[in-house]
């Protein structure tokens, strides 16, 4: 086997935590630290405490807000127009024609009855 392989296991580590409860447990590290314990953790003690590390908390409502805010701007703003597929221009184009050709038809039938109207008065 191969020696001093493994750390150094420190029967007495020190474990420290931020209210100021000290823990002496075995680890590979000789000192600790943490945010939580048994004394100071909401499960524990029964009492809500809020621990911010590096303003999450801060950040977190901004985002909120941030959010809201946006979703207000949606809400107002026109939705947007979408693309035209080939199909919806298919329609439109066939739907310019078939107008094209009624007033084709409607065209030629004045003129049809301008004729008749002619051939009456000429009788």
């Amino acid at each position: 086997m191969k020696d001093d392989t493994h750390p150094k296991y420190n029967d007495e580590a020190v474990i420290t935590c931020s209210c100021g409860n000290k823990i002496t447990a075995g680890s590979t590290k000789d000192k600790m630290e943490t945010e939580l314990c048994s004394k100071c953790h909401p499960f524990y003690t029964g009492q809500q405490k809020l621990v911010d590390t590096a303003g999450r908390v801060d950040k977190f409502k901004q985002q909120q807000e941030k959010a809201k805010k946006k979703q207000e701007e949606t809400a107002n703003k026109a939705p947007k127009k979408r693309k035209q597929t080939i199909e919806d221009r298919f329609n439109e184009e066939l739907s310019k024609q078939i107008e094209k050709q009624k007033e084709k038809k409607v065209v030629e039938i004045k003129k049809e009855e301008a004729t008749d109207e002619e051939m009456k008065q000429a009788a």
